[in-house]
C-alpha cells in the first residue's frame, strides 16, 4: 500500500515573532513595523490545510489474494461454469490448527469427535512424520485418548521401520495386541524392554515370531509379572516360535503368565520336549494341540486406530530413505519399480520360518475352556483331553501350592537387578 500526499503550494506561515532586549514582539506584515501584541495561541495542526489522502493497492504483491483463495471452495456446474463458496469457520480453524499442532498443551478433556477429525487433519499434512514436531504432537494424542489412536499395531518385517521411529512407537499406549515377527529384535532391543512397561500392560496378543530371542530375553521380559505382578500380566496369546536360542530353561518363565490361552513354542531349542508339555499342561492348564491355531496365522492382528495411515507414512519415508544400487539388474529394477520385491522377499522368508518351524514340529498350546481359539478338533480327542485333565487336577494344585510356597526362593541375583531397573 502506498500513499499519495497532496498539500497546498502556498503555505500560510503565520505570524513572526522578534526578540528583542528580552521582550517578545511579533512583526505586522502589512504595515512592516513591530507591535508589542502577546502571541495568541492556535489550534495545533497535524497536516496544513488542503492535505489530502489517496488510497492506491501495489498491484505486483498478490500474496494476500493468494492465500485468501484457501478460504473458498470451489466447484464446477453441469453447465461447467465455476462456482465457489466460502469455507466454514471450523474447516478454517482445524486448518489452522492442524498447521499447528506440535504448539498444543494439552487435548485432555477435549471431545474426541473433534479430536478425531483434527488428527485427521495433521495427519494429511505429514505433521507426524516430522522428526522432532511429530513425535511432540503425536504424544498429546496419545496421552488424552490412548487405544482410540492405536488399539492394534502391526510391525511384521518392519524393523527399519521400529529403527527409525522407536520413540514414536513406544509413545503408543493401551494397546491390546502387537505383532513384532521376522524383525530380529534380540535380547537387548530397548522396545523388548519398554514392553514390560506399565503403558503396555493392556497388551493381550504379543507376537515375537522369529525375533532371535534366548532365556536371557525372556528373563528380563517377565520378571516383572513373575515377582511385582505388572507388565504383561494380561497377556492371553504369546508367539515365540522360530527362536532356536530358547531353550527348557527359558520355558521356566513363562509359567508366570497365570491367563495365557494359547501358545507357540515351535521352532525352539528345547532339549526335552515332552517335560515341557507336561509342565506347560500342569502349571498353566493349557493342551498340546495336534492341529495349527488360528491364533498363529498373523491375520487377525492388523493396524487399526486413528494412526493408521500414519505407520503408512513412516514406512513410505523410509523406503523412499532408502536409495538404491547403481549396479542392480534390469530385471531387479522392474520389480523393484512395480513394488514386487518386497513382497518376493517377504514370501521367501515366511517359508524359511515354516519349514524351520515344520522341521522342530509344532508345538503350540491352547486352553480348552476358551472357544474361538483353535481350529475345531474331533470330539473323542476333546473328551479324552478331559478325562486326563480331571485326573491330574489333584497333582496340578500340589504343583501350585509347591510353587507358591517356593516362590520368594526363586529369585536371584539377576533377578533382583532386573527389579531394580523398574
Amino acid at each position: 500500500m502506498s500513499y499519495c500526499l497532496h498539500s497546498e503550494s502556498h503555505l500560510d506561515t503565520g505570524p513572526i515573532y522578534v526578540r528583542e532586549n528580552g521582550k517578545l514582539r511579533m512583526v505586522n506584515q502589512g504595515a512592516g513595523g513591530i507591535q508589542n501584541v502577546t502571541p495568541k495561541t492556535r489550534p495545533f495542526r497535524l497536516f496544513s490545510r488542503g492535505f489530502s489522502v489517496e488510497l492506491c493497492m501495489n498491484r505486483e504483491d498478490n500474496r494476500a489474494r493468494r492465500q485468501r483463495t484457501d478460504h473458498f471452495i470451489f466447484t464446477y456446474t453441469k453447465e461447467g461454469n465455476l462456482r465457489y463458496s466460502a469455507k466454514s469457520l471450523f474447516s478454517l480453524v482445524l486448518s489452522y490448527i492442524s498447521d499447528n499442532v506440535d504448539h498444543i498443551d494439552s487435548l485432555i478433556g477435549f471431545p474426541e469427535q473433534i479430536a478425531e477429525k483434527l488428527f485427521s487433519a495433521a495427519e494429511a499434512r505429514r505433521k507426524f512424520t516430522e522428526p522432532v514436531t511429530g513425535l511432540r504432537a503425536l504424544q498429546k494424542f496419545t496421552e488424552a485418548y490412548g487405544s482410540l489412536v492405536l488399539c492394534s499395531l502391526c510391525l511384521r518385517n518392519r524393523y527399519l521401520v521400529i529403527s527409525a521411529k522407536l520413540e514414536e512407537i513406544k509413545s503408543f499406549r493401551e494397546l491390546t495386541c502387537l505383532d513384532l515377527s521376522c524383525c530380529k529384535l534380540g535380547d537387548e532391543h530397548e522396545l523388548l524392554e519398554h514392553l514390560t512397561k506399565e503403558a503396555l500392560s493392556s497388551v493381550k496378543r504379543l507376537l515375537l515370531k522369529d525375533n532371535a530371542l534366548s532365556d536371557a530375553g525372556l528373563r528380563r521380559m517377565t520378571a516383572p509379572v513373575r515377582v511385582l505382578k505388572k507388565g504383561l500380566e494380561n497377556l492371553l496369546v504369546l508367539d515365540l516360535s522360530c527362536n532356536p536360542k530358547i531353550t527348557d530353561v527359558g520355558i521356566r518363565y513363562l509359567l508366570s503368565f497365570k491367563k495365557l490361552n494359547c501358545l507357540d513354542i515351535s521352532g525352539t531349542g528345547l532339549k526335552d520336549v515332552n517335560a515341557v508339555i507336561k509342565r506347560i499342561q500342569t502349571q498353566i492348564g493349557l493342551v498340546h494341540s495336534k492341529m495349527p491355531l488360528k491364533e498363529f496365522d498373523h491375520s487377525n492382528c492388523k493396524t487399526e486406530g486413528w494412526a493408521e495411515q500414519t505407520i503408512l507414512q513412516w514406512e513410505q519415508a523410509v523406503m523412499e530413505a532408502i536409495k538404491p544400487q547403481d549396479n542392480l539388474r534390469s530385471r531387479t529394477a522392474a520389480l523393484h519399480f512395480y513394488g514386487k520385491t518386497h513382497k518376493i522377499k517377504e514370501v521367501v522368508k515366511c517359508k524359511l520360518v515354516e519349514a524351520e518351524t515344520n522341521a522342530s514340529g509344532n508345538l503350540q498350546f491352547y486352553k480348552e475352556k476358551v472357544q474361538n481359539c483353535h481350529l475345531p478338533l474331533k470330539k473323542e480327542v476333546a473328551g479324552s483331553h478331559e478325562l486326563k485333565n480331571n485326573k491330574k487336577r489333584p497333582l496340578a494344585e500340589q504343583e501350585r501350592e509347591r510353587t507358591s510356597k517356593q516362590k520368594h526362593l526363586c529369585l536371584t541375583v539377576e533377578d533382583w537387578d532386573l527389579l531394580n531397573t523398574y
